[in-house]
């Protein structure tokens, strides 16, 4: 079975519980925000492992980056005044970097199904 394929439940899982902890940021809904921090981002560090040899590993290692930063942007909303809301810029910041990595490489291609 081809590494996509083996991922795209993990994938799909990983996508609900990130809309889960932005839509109790959303709400206001602090310590299940919090909480679902702790499986989002675990799923996220997973598909970077199951994507260590391939060009997808730095697409998600900039997704893992943007959930990283939006999880301390709402940590710093719910529990801290906003006060230090602005280091989130760093891990952003590391997210692009990824990106770029993944379009400048020349081994950047898509790995969705394209072939029929």
């Amino acid at each position: 079975m081809e590494l996509l394929q083996k991922i795209r439940k993990y994938e799909s899982m990983h996508i609900v519980f990130w809309l889960i902890k932005d839509t109790c940021w959303m709400l206001e809904l602090k310590w299940l925000g919090a909480v679902m921090m702790v499986p989002t981002l675990t799923l996220a560090i997973y598909l970077i492992y199951k994507t260590l040899k391939t060009p997808d590993v730095y697409i998600n290692t900039a997704i893992f980056f943007w959930i990283a930063a939006n999880s301390f942007w709402m940590m710093m909303e719910f529990f801290n005044d906003n006060q230090y809301k602005y280091f989130a810029s760093i891990p952003f910041a590391l997210g692009f970097v990824f990106v770029a990595i993944f379009y400048l490489s020349g081994d950047s291609k898509i790995t969705a199904d394209t072939d029929n």
